[in-house]
C-alpha cells in the first residue's frame, strides 16, 4: 500500500477569506466572479528563497533577460561552466533555484545548468503570468544561452517544456516531473478549491481564450506530447495531492518515446530532492 504524503506535500489550500470573496462575487454576477477567478489563477505566490537554495543562488551568474515576445524580462541563473547545458524550469510559484538538488548532481557529472525566474516569479518583476509566458521565456533563453542537451521541468514547468519542444525548442531529451496535463481539468480543480460551481471553469476558459486568442486545450500536456519525438522521462508520485498521478500516466501514453517512473510518498515537491529520483534522471540522460 502506498505511503501517505507527509505534511510538506499536502495540497495547497486557498485561504478562507479568498473563498468567501469568490462566493460574494458569485452573488453579484458571473462576469465578476470570472474576472476575480482569472486574476487569482494568474497570480503566483512569491516565496522567500529558502536557505537550502542559497548556495545555488550565490554561485549562479544572474542576468536580466528581455523576452520580446511577451515584452517582459526574466532573471536567469547560469550555474556551472560546462558547455553541456541543461535547462531547468520551475513550476507555479517556484523559483529558478528550486531544482537545486538536481543541479548540484548535474555539475559533477559534466553538465552546467541554466534556469530562470518566470515572469511574476522570484526576482522577475510582475504580478501575473500564464503558461504561454513560460514557453516564450524558454524559447528566448534557448536563443541566448543554448543549445541545451536536456530540458527538465517541474509541474507547470513540465507542461511548458513539452509545449516549448512542440514550438521549436531543440533538446536531445527531456524530463518532466509532477506535470499537469489537461487544461480543463486544471481549471475545474481550481474552481472546485474556490468552492464555486463547475460551470464557472468554462467561463474562465473562455475568458482566457478571448484575452489571449488561443485555444486553452492546445496547451494541454498530452497534446504537446503527441508532437514530441525525442525520449522523455515522465516522473510522478502516486501520492501527489496537487497533480494526480493520472496526469503523468496519460502524458506518457501520448509520447512516442516516453518512459514512466512512478514514486510513492514524495508528493509534489519532495520528489525534486529524492536521491533515487535524481539517480534515475542521471541514468536516463546518460543513455545514448
Amino acid at each position: 500500500m502506498a505511503k501517505k504524503a507527509t505534511n510538506p506535500t499536502k495540497s495547497l489550500k486557498i485561504p478562507k477569506i479568498i473563498i468567501l470573496s469568490a462566493k460574494i462575487c458569485t452573488f453579484i454576477s458571473t462576469k465578476l466572479v470570472t474576472k476575480f477567478a482569472a486574476r487569482l489563477f494568474t497570480t503566483p505566490i512569491k516565496h522567500k528563497v529558502p536557505k537550502r537554495e542559497l548556495e545555488m543562488d550565490a554561485k549562479s551568474i544572474q542576468e536580466l533577460l528581455y523576452v520580446p515576445a511577451i515584452d517582459k524580462s526574466v532573471v536567469t541563473y547560469a550555474y556551472g561552466q560546462s558547455l553541456r547545458k541543461v535547462l531547468l524550469v520551475h513550476g507555479w510559484s517556484g523559483r529558478g533555484t528550486q531544482l537545486f538538488k538536481i543541479a548540484d548532481e548535474l555539475l559533477p557529472n559534466g553538465y552546467s545548468t541554466v534556469s530562470f525566474d518566470a515572469p511574476a516569479h522570484g526576482k522577475s518583476k510582475g504580478k501575473t503570468t500564464i503558461m504561454s509566458e513560460f514557453i516564450a521565456s524558454i524559447l528566448e533563453i534557448e536563443k541566448q544561452f543554448g543549445p541545451f542537451e536536456i530540458a527538465i521541468g517541474h509541474s507547470l514547468g513540465g507542461m511548458s517544456v513539452l509545449n516549448a519542444i512542440k514550438d521549436g525548442l531543440k533538446v536531445e531529451k527531456a524530463v518532466i516531473i509532477g506535470s499537469g496535463d489537461i487544461i480543463q481539468d486544471i481549471l475545474e480543480e481550481f474552481i472546485f478549491k474556490l468552492g464555486l460551481r463547475k460551470e464557472i471553469s468554462n467561463h474562465l476558459r473562455k475568458a482566457f481564450e478571448d484575452q489571449y486568442k488561443v485555444k486553452m486545450d492546445d496547451f494541454s500536456a498530452y497534446r504537446a506530447a503527441q508532437k514530441v519525438k525525442i525520449p522523455v522521462l515522465v516522473m510522478h508520485d502516486k501520492d501527489d495531492p496537487e497533480v494526480l498521478v493520472k496526469a503523468g500516466i496519460h502524458i506518457n501514453e501520448n509520447l512516442e518515446k516516453g518512459t514512466l517512473y512512478l514514486t510513492e510518498g514524495l508528493g509534489h515537491r519532495k520528489i525534486l530532492g529524492n536521491q533515487n529520483v535524481i539517480k534515475n534522471i542521471l541514468e536516463f540522460i546518460k543513455i545514448s
